[in-house]
Formats: structure tokens, sequence, C-alpha cells
């Protein structure tokens, strides 16, 4: 399970700051001399670089430069502050006009466009959305990414069921890329040299006659990739699947999801 979470936060307070909406309440504290995009910039550098745990009140302060006291009359707490900096990198997500495009072509482009924010930002792939920021950022992203279905005949119910279905898979697919590239880090060996270093042992203990499928296959996906596991091998057989599933779905027509 996931360590981290949208929707922790007082959701009043979210959402105002979320929308930009003033607190009327009085506001205590040292006179700010930051803007709210100022911190949410320093919070995904800080991730980006270092990961969410990274990401505390204190160090957050100290990249901004203000005294962590002054940090808290910007945002309220951790739980908050994460659900801006979901909402900002979704804001910025690209959504160029594909409506005269094949719906394949769209959905494949809505995959590629998460599959690079994950890339870019890899701990957003770490944060359960069950609760969605509900910001201009998300909201946008959920309006451009539903029309990708335009035309497929999906009732609204789904179409979105269908969103969830492409997302969660690339989603998986960034996880398990982001895991085998810090494997390959933490080792400092490439998958080639590991395999290469084992190779003795592994004669030994994978019996042909034991285990005579799982040597085969392995031999020749292992051959074929460099690897055990291959990330973009992966996404992209993967994600024709995907396709493949929704598309006997659309071809069946309306009523066939009922």
């Amino acid at each position: 399970m996931p360590d981290h979470r949208t929707g922790g936060g007082d959701p009043a307070h979210t959402l105002r700051l979320l929308w930009r909406q003033p607190d009327d309440a009085p506001r205590r504290g040292p006179r700010q001399g930051r803007s709210l995009d100022d911190i949410l910039t320093a919070a995904i550098t800080l991730a980006d670089a270092e990961g969410l745990a990274a990401v505390t009140m204190r160090a957050l302060a100290q990249a901004v430069g203000v005294a962590p006291m002054t940090l808290y009359t910007y945002v309220p707490g951790k739980a908050e502050l994460l659900d801006l900096m979901l909402d900002a990198i979704y804001a910025g997500m690209p959504r160029p006009d594909r409506s005269g495009a094949p719906w394949r072509t769209r959905v494949v482009a809505v995959a590629a466009d998460n599959r690079n924010l994950f890339a870019t930002h890899p701990w957003a792939a770490e944060v359960a959305t069950g609760r969605p920021p509900l910001g201009p950022g998300q909201l946008a992203k959920y309006e451009y990414e539903l029309r990708a279905f335009d035309d497929t005949g999906l009732d609204d119910v789904t179409r979105d069921a269908a969103l969830t279905y492409v997302l969660d898979f690339v989603r998986a697919a960034a996880r398990s890329a982001t895991e085998a590239r810090s494997a390959q880090q933490e080792s400092a060996w490439t998958d080639e040299q590991w395999w290469t270093a084992n190779a003795p042992l592994l004669t030994q203990v994978l019996d042909e006659r034991r285990f005579p499928t799982a040597v085969r296959v392995g031999a020749a996906a292992g051959a074929a990739q460099n690897a055990a596991y291959h990330p973009d091998h992966a996404y992209e057989f993967g994600l024709a699947r995907v396709l493949d599933g929704l598309g006997v779905l659309i071809d069946a027509g309306p009523g066939a999801n009922d």
C-alpha cells in the first residue's frame, strides 16, 4: 500500500488553497514574502530530486529560505501540501487538441502523457488518489482525458472506468520501472553484468528437466531484452493488451457493458 495519499488534510482549507480562494479567517504568524506557487515549486523540486520522504516542512522551509513557522502561514501541513503539489504537476501537463484522431491514438497519447509525468515526477506514482485533489489541475486533466473516449459509444460510467483502467496500468508500469532503476542504481551493476556474474550458479540451479518451460521461456525473454525485465517492453506489450480489451468493449456497442 502507498505511504502517501491525497485527501488527508482539512477538505475546506485544501479546496480554498487549490482554487486560490481567500481565507476570511484572520491570519497569524510572520508576514509572507513568497507566493504559494514558490512554495509548491520548491516542494516539487525537492520531491523530484529526493522523493516524497524528503519533503518535510522543515526541509521545505530551508529550501525556500523561510523559517519553519512561516511556512505554515502558506499551507497548514504536509497532507494539504501533497494535494497542492499533485494539482500543480497536473496543471502543467500538455493538452493538445486530438479530437480528429481515432480513439486508440487518443488513448495512447493519454497513456504517454501520464507515463512522461511519472518519469519526470516519480513520486507521483507512489501517491494513492482515491480521494483526488479536485483542484483546477486535476479537473482539467480529467476533462481532457475523458474526451479520449469521445465517439466510442461508452456510457458515462463506463467511460470513467475505461480511463481508470488505462491510468492504473500506466501507474503500475511506472512504479515497476522506477523499482527496476532503483535496484540497478543500488547494486551499481547493469542487469547484463548481474546475470553474467551469477551465470555459473544459475547454471547449477536452473534444471531444464525440472523446470523446462521456465528455463526455455526465461532464456528466450532474457536474450531478447538483455534482462529478465525491460520496462519499455512491458509497457508497450501491456498497453497494447489494454487497448485490445477496450476495443472489444467498444466494438460490442452500447449495452455491452451492462
